[in-house]
């Protein structure tokens, strides 16, 4: 059974409810707070056809990683992307695997000792607090993550505390303006509502790569 959410559909995958009822909070923008995944959603995340419709490969090119940079992996889920990032810093940098739930992190733990990775730190977030050191990380990545956020104005104020001088908050997000995106709406964003919310706490568009099959990759900077 497909795991995309299909116009009016919810999210199924053998059986299994992956992500709940969508919220009615409002941020800066006007959108509708989409939903959190589970746990349980964990195996769409590793689908094999990931590579072919989303390119991951490429948005980790786009994000121009290199040796020693601390990155924080925020909602870092299974850590598909967190192992990735690890492998790009190399054993000189470190990658901050950020996730509001346990069975995540457990499962970024198990994955990181299979590959041999010990440049992964686990984080356990609030809702409102990524638990970033402050001052110290060179890129935050979240990746379909964003929109899910409860209250994306505090977690942004907190992140943009946690940057370093270079530091760069990047976003990996279905894009809105496209209607052929076979995802529901709310788990959608336009550039328009990143760059209201990111500009309400001091953040600029600083680069925008739109070469990914469905989804916009937008990195941000202070003022």
């Amino acid at each position: 059974m497909r795991t995309l959410a299909l116009g009016a559909g919810i999210y199924l995958a053998a059986g299994v409810l992956l992500f709940a009822q969508a919220g009615t909070a409002h941020p800066v923008s006007g959108r509708i707070i989409a939903g959190v995944m589970g746990h349980e959603g964990a195996p769409w995340l590793e689908r094999p056809e990931r590579e072919a419709e989303e390119r991951p490969s490429l948005a980790i090119k786009e994000l121009r990683l290199e040796p020693g940079m601390v990155v924080a992996d925020f909602g870092a889920g299974s850590g598909y992307y967190t192992e990735r990032i690890a492998r790009a810093v190399g054993p000189t940098g470190k990658v901050l695997a950020v996730d509001l739930q346990p069975e995540m992190l457990e499962m970024v733990g198990r994955r990181a000792k299979k590959a041999g990775l010990t440049n992964i730190e686990l984080v356990r977030s609030t809702p409102e607090d990524p638990r970033l050191p402050t001052g110290a990380v060179d890129l935050i990545l979240m990746v379909d993550v964003y929109h899910e956020l409860g209250s994306p104005q505090r977690v942004l104020r907190a992140m943009k505390a946690a940057l370093s001088p270079r530091g760069r908050i990047a976003i990996v997000e279905f894009r809105k303006e496209d209607r052929d995106v076979p995802i529901r709406e709310e788990h959608k964003m336009s550039v328009k509502q990143a760059e209201q919310e990111f500009g309400a706490e001091g953040l600029v568009l600083d680069r925008r790569v739109d070469s990914l099959p469905w989804q916009h990759l937008l990195l941000f900077r202070v003022k």
